[in-house]
């Protein structure tokens, strides 16, 4: 029987006081420009999903520094709700190999599961098909980790070429490619998205969405599209819940998702509940299952 938790696949956290978040200067984000630390989220995400409370989470690199991915590790570490971390590596380098080994080695290694880069920034239609990044992932593959894709809908070509070109290696669309739900203009990322879900070894994040639509304004209507879309695309087995707190908090916040996701998920079976709320996240990035939880109150037991 599927124990009945909750995994948040894709978060953040970030200590001002410790390392600056240059992106936070855009005005547009103005009201997240603070702090966060897992406090902040164990406050935060309060919300039941389909009677599930949250059980253990992947923390998710925000910028393009390896110390930051060093800090996660340890507090993965130290903290048992945090399950993996999904960190940064410059790709572009020939040192890519030995960076990633020190990683590993290092201070909660174990828990460095998939690496990704923002190409959401990046302005090469090409870049992760440059030859230089190529051999990067390849190291990624290589150390048996996987890659966490960051594109926006524009760019899903470049996502379904890597899909092609690395079978081997598992990916994990991040906030579903980012559909323009604020304009409801969805036709070209729904035919790019089925492309994508054509490749078994990717799967995706149902995060991010409410960002990607009006922020002030939206409703269930307007995520219900871009949600049949990916369950239909990808189906239960390969979608996983993620609340890509605390920029969640741009749109309404962890429990307001929390709530439109329970509402996604009315008529749905026991088992696919779980699938989308713990268990694709659990096979991809290869968390401890819930009956391997030390039920002492001392914190999950993790095997690496």
């Amino acid at each position: 029987m599927n124990a009945p938790v909750l995994v948040d696949a894709h978060h953040h956290l970030w200590d001002l006081d410790q390392r600056p978040q240059p992106w936070l200067d855009d005005p547009d984000v103005a009201s997240i420009r603070r702090t966060f630390t897992l406090d902040d989220l164990r406050l935060s995400a309060t919300h039941p999903v389909a009677g599930r409370r949250l059980h253990g989470t992947v923390v998710v690199q925000c910028v393009a520094e390896v110390a930051e991915t060093e800090d996660l590790l340890a507090l993965a570490e130290r903290e048992p709700l945090i399950e993996a971390v999904v960190g940064w590596a410059d790709l572009t380098s020939p040192a890519i190999g030995d960076v990633l080994d020190q990683l590993q080695a290092g201070p909660g290694g174990g828990y460095l599961r998939s690496l990704r880069h923002l190409v959401q920034g990046e302005t090469d239609p090409n870049w992760l098909q440059r030859p230089d990044v190529e051999r990067g992932l390849r190291a990624v593959r290589d150390r048996g980790l996987r890659y966490d894709v960051l594109v926006r809908d524009h760019q899903l070509d470049q996502a379904i070429r890597l899909a092609e070109r690395f079978p081997d290696l598992p990916q994990v669309l991040n906030h579903a490619g980012k559909p323009n739900l604020a304009r409801q203009d969805i036709e070209g990322w729904e035919r790019r998205i089925r492309r994508m879900a054509a490749h078994p070894h990717v799967v995706c994040k149902v995060s991010g969405l409410i960002t990607e639509a009006d922020r002030t304004r939206w409703t269930i209507a307007d995520i219900r599209p871009a949600w049949d879309v990916l369950v239909s695309a990808f189906g239960p087995e390969r979608l996983m819940f993620g609340s890509d707190w605390p920029v969640a908090n741009l749109a309404g916040g962890w429990n307001r998702w929390a709530a439109t996701v329970d509402r996604l998920l009315t008529g749905w079976s026991d088992g696919d509940v779980h699938t989308l709320l713990a268990g694709t996240a659990r096979a991809f990035y290869r968390l401890p299952a819930p009956e391997e939880d030390d039920v002492s109150g001392d914190g999950p037991t993790h095997t690496m």
